[in-house]
């Protein structure tokens, strides 16, 4: 049996849990075995998750809200109780953040930031990761039929396999308790997490100041995208630390990832290099980044960038 843990804000559920539904389906499908969502609150989920493979869902009710050590105590209680020999979630900041615990708790293998499944060996699953930043692949399997599995975000694109409902069963389970007292919560909406965004436009020290980002904000509005940065531009308070993607940052595989005024350092390159299509504006030739490029632009961000904005607008108001 495997659990997949379902993310959620506000019942609306999150893009990584409905690929990591639709992994484990393509897992069950291999060995005749079965899938059901967990998710935390008393929500009604957005999407359907039978509709992605999902045989039923447990629901853990509760309206209030949980940090991340009482949500590893609700996942493992809820594995404990449904008798699961895999938890498959998102490879997220809370996936990263609660994966490594539920599988030190349970003495369960784990495999994070999995990309596919290729095959299996010696009767186990074999699970695909990329290495040295993205350069190279390795195959992994656990010792025993059970682990955790983390799914790196955007490598599996989430598919319906079916149109039957999944039945919700609410799950008994003691309340978690915590020694962090919650003060306030401050929630950005509106706005597609940088992870599930499909495209992403990206500045960095090139802008020259903090006043100058309009430009940015405006085309990524245009583009009905999501803005990022580099991580020097986030350091000295340009914009918030949420939007630095990198080694150190967030690492993202948007379709389309526009870089403007960024180098291409390597630790940068690192969060971003699994986009499917990388554009860089940039008035130094010999900046890296074109190297990783699918398309260039050699020119000054202050001229290129409003004529781009300018261009876009006029081909919206053709249509």
């Amino acid at each position: 049996m495997i659990l997949v843990y379902i993310e959620h804000s506000e019942g609306q559920i999150k893009k990584s849990s409905l690929e990591a539904l639709t992994f484990a389906y393509k897992m069950a499908k291999s060995k005749s075995m079965s899938v059901h969502g967990f998710y935390i609150g008393d929500a009604v989920l957005s999407d359907e998750p039978g509709h992605y493979g999902a045989t039923s869902v447990f629901q853990y009710k509760s309206n209030s809200y949980f940090d991340s050590n009482q949500i590893v105590q609700l996942i493992q209680n809820a594995l404990l109780k449904t008798g699961a020999n895999y938890l498959v979630l998102g490879n997220t900041s809370l996936g990263k953040t609660i994966s490594g615990q539920i599988a030190h708790r349970l003495n369960y293998g784990l495999i994070s930031g999995v990309t596919g499944i290729a095959g299996d060996h010696q009767n186990r699953f074999l699970f695909k990761k990329n290495v040295f930043s993205g350069k190279a692949s390795a195959f992994y399997s656990f010792n025993e039929n059970k682990g955790v599995i983390a799914i790196m975000p955007k490598s599996i694109n989430a598919e319906k396999s079916g149109s039957d409902p999944a039945p919700i069963h609410v799950l008994e389970l003691e309340e978690p308790s915590s020694k962090i007292k919650l003060i306030e919560r401050n929630l950005i909406k509106g706005k597609t997490p940088l992870t599930e965004a499909e495209i992403v436009v990206s500045a960095g020290r090139g802008m020259k100041d903090p006043a100058n980002w309009g430009m940015i904000e405006e085309l990524a509005d245009l583009l009905h995208a999501a803005t990022a940065c580099s991580r020097p531009v986030a350091d000295i308070g340009w914009r918030p630390h949420h939007e630095h993607v990198g080694q150190t940052g967030i690492a993202i595989r948007p379709n389309v990832y526009i870089a403007i005024g960024i180098s291409g350092a390597i630790q940068h390159l690192a969060g971003v290099n699994n986009s499917r299509k990388i554009i860089v504006i940039n008035k130094d030739p010999e900046s890296p980044f074109f190297k990783a490029a699918d398309y260039g632009v050699c020119g000054d961000l202050f001229e290129v960038v409003p004529k781009l904005n300018e261009a876009i607008k006029q081909y919206k108001a053709a249509k």
